[in-house]
């Protein structure tokens, strides 16, 4: 028990209601709290009022809640309505917080039966339980009905409709509020960005005239939400010329920007500020995991490292988890399997994210049985359900290795209905493994489950086009067409003096300068024909002749972004390239022959993990 609570009070004050109060307010656990409780019992301070509201309010926000409807029963039955108006607020948050409808709704059939309806804070009250536990009809009932209404009510029913991701009756009451402050303006921001209304928030956030810190935040949070990293990053910069100081969410939110285009000196920057302007990890547990996962995901895998190393101590299991996801981007299994290991030494629990960052480490870097054993550790040792991404892992596992009849039996076996990923790994290993009968069926199934993701279409294109089937290309081409779906072009990015350059597939000429970037591509291409590369024609799924082949291959995305690496950065500095696509084979060995051709460190990023090439091999060594 703390020394400001029960056993500090000197035996004259112990029974003085006014010093119980002041102990309940600075009550901090459960515990404490319950002692006080023994404490007015024992001492008959129940026949207070003011100490047994209080008791109430520390109850509604404790770990267990409930108890303090327990409490206001008995003080149904000892106090006048005027000392129990003090208590229903607390009450009604108590019964939101555990869930408890019933009670709710005797309270509030209480509530509208007396006076109270009248009073706004206990009229909000209601309103907030009722959405607290899902019944929000019953909530917009209750705030149509009551007889006062301030911004508070407002502000109340709009968060509770964008909590249950009721977007549209949101704007509703967004729209038909008397008066709009910053809270609700804050709240809309966030809640459009949540829902994919990326330009909806923009639109709340342009009309502002007045913007706190919240207000930034949110937008920023919007755009990285929404796929939209590079705008998040620069809302951030404008937010700092602004003189608007960031919070800890506003860091974690432009960290992950950063993380999303995988360019690491602005993320450096931010760390360095995170420092010098004091903003500790502690003051928001999420700073640590998010400068880790953004230098992981940066290629910086050493200085993730070095990050988990200052914080792993403090005891958060998202520091960890980060770190075990951060050494599978890298293909480094080993590692990770240490890392993991070494947090069961730490006596921490694992949770489900933890092992789906141990198993997609295994499954990076091929490691059958570690990956097997693990998935059994987290059942039994842990109790932990496998969710479908852990079955995708151990599915993919096995499909890279070639056991596709063994996933097939995974997907059998398993209590939940294979998603379109389980599908899609199953369609990549047969293409890998030339099981093209299966491989079409895996695709249909795919293709069911997400008519609108062109990946599908394209993997079963491939399929037809490596048995020379160029008619069934034709049609899956045609049912592109029909039903709307684009291809996702290859897109490369590098960073270069302080800038993102963008190159996608096939578009190298567009630009006026890129005209130098296509001669050195012709020079790497011919020296690595010297050197005895040859392109993987078969990597080319269209029925072209041998030339146009070939040609298409040389404008893949991350060769002409090697190219412009090799043209602008000085001798010994790595080239850094992010993809959106996975990398193709042909790509694979290019990169590989010109890290020892010409004797660089490239580094690339797909949509899968890192390639690190470095004279003439990669850290994947050809698993991925």
């Amino acid at each position: 028990m703390s020394s400001t609570c029960v056993s500090s009070l000197p035996l004259s004050v112990a029974t003085n209601p006014k010093s119980t109060t002041l102990a309940l307010e600075k009550c901090t656990t459960l515990s404490q709290v319950r002692q006080l409780h023994a404490h007015i019992i024992k001492t008959n301070l129940t026949t207070h009022a003011s100490c047994v509201a209080k008791l109430i309010h520390a109850l509604s926000r404790s770990c267990n809640p409930y108890d303090a409807v327990s409490v206001y029963a008995h003080a149904l039955s000892c106090f006048q309505l005027k000392e129990i108006v003090f208590c229903v607020p607390s009450v009604l948050r108590a019964c939101g917080r555990s869930s408890a409808f019933e009670e709710g709704k005797q309270i509030m059939g209480f509530v509208v039966k007396t006076q109270l309806w009248c009073d706004p804070f206990v009229a909000n009250s209601v309103v907030r339980m009722c959405l607290e536990v899902g019944v929000v009809e019953l909530a917009r009932s209750v705030f149509d009905k009551m007889p006062v209404r301030d911004l508070i009510s407002w502000n109340s029913l709009l968060t509770g409709y964008l909590r249950a991701g009721e977007i549209d009756m949101a704007r509703e009451v967004f729209e038909k509020m008397p008066q709009r402050d910053l809270v609700s303006c804050n709240a809309m921001i966030d809640g459009y960005g949540k829902h994919g209304e990326c330009e909806l928030a923009e639109e709340v956030f342009k009309v502002l005239s007045v913007r706190d810190v919240v207000t930034w935040t949110s937008m920023i949070s919007a755009f990285v939400l929404n796929r939209r990293p590079r705008e998040g990053l620069c809302l951030f910069r404008e937010m700092l010329s602004e003189g608007v100081q960031p919070d800890a969410p506003a860091i974690v939110s432009v960290l992950s920007a950063i993380a999303d285009l995988g360019f690491v000196e602005e993320g450096k920057w931010i760390h360095n500020y995170v420092l010098t302007n004091k903003i500790r990890h502690q003051s928001f547990s999420f700073i640590g995991s998010a400068l880790i996962n953004m230098y992981a995901k940066c290629g910086q895998i050493e200085n993730a490292y070095h990050v988990f190393r200052s914080v792993s101590q403090r005891g958060n299991v998202g520091d960890w988890n980060s770190m075990i996801s951060g050494l599978s981007l890298h293909g480094l299994g080993h590692e990770a399997i240490e890392v993991f290991l070494e947090l069961e030494r730490a006596k921490l629990v694992p949770d489900d994210v933890t092992f789906l960052g141990l198993l997609s480490a295994c499954n990076h870097e091929g490691l059958m049985d570690e990956g097997q054993f693990y998935f059994e550790t987290m059942q039994l040792k842990y109790k932990i359900v496998p969710k479908i991404q852990h079955y995708g892992c151990i599915i993919d596992l096995l499909g890279r290795a070639g056991q596709l009849d063994e996933a097939l039996g995974v997907i059998r076996d398993m209590p939940l209905e294979p998603d379109v990923l389980i599908w899609k790994t199953i369609l990549s290993a047969s293409m890998k493994h030339n099981n093209f009968v299966m491989g079409r069926k895996a695709a249909l199934r795919a293709i069911d489950l997400a008519p609108q993701d062109s990946s599908c279409y394209v993997l079963l294109s491939n399929i037809y086009a490596k048995q020379g089937r160029w008619d069934d290309v034709t049609k899956v081409r045609s049912m592109m067409r029909n039903r709307g779906v684009r291809k996702i072009p290859g897109c490369s990015s590098i960073f270069v003096d302080g800038k993102v350059h963008e190159f996608l597939v096939g578009k190298a000429m567009d630009l006026g300068h890129n005209q130098n970037v296509m001669f050195k591509l012709e020079e790497v291409v011919s020296r690595l024909k010297l050197e005895g590369y040859e392109p993987d024609l078969n990597q080319v799924f269209l029925d072209f002749e041998s030339d146009e082949k070939e040609s298409q291959l040389v404008l893949h995305s991350e060769k002409v972004a090697l190219a412009f690496g090799l043209l602008s950065l000085p001798q010994g500095l790595p080239i850094h390239i992010v993809k959106n696509l996975r990398i193709c084979c042909d790509c694979h060995t290019f990169m590989q022959l010109v890290s020892k051709i010409y004797k660089r460190r490239i580094v690339v990023r797909d949509q899968n993990r890192f390639h690190h090439f470095d004279k003439g091999c990669c850290s994947c060594r050809n698993h991925w």
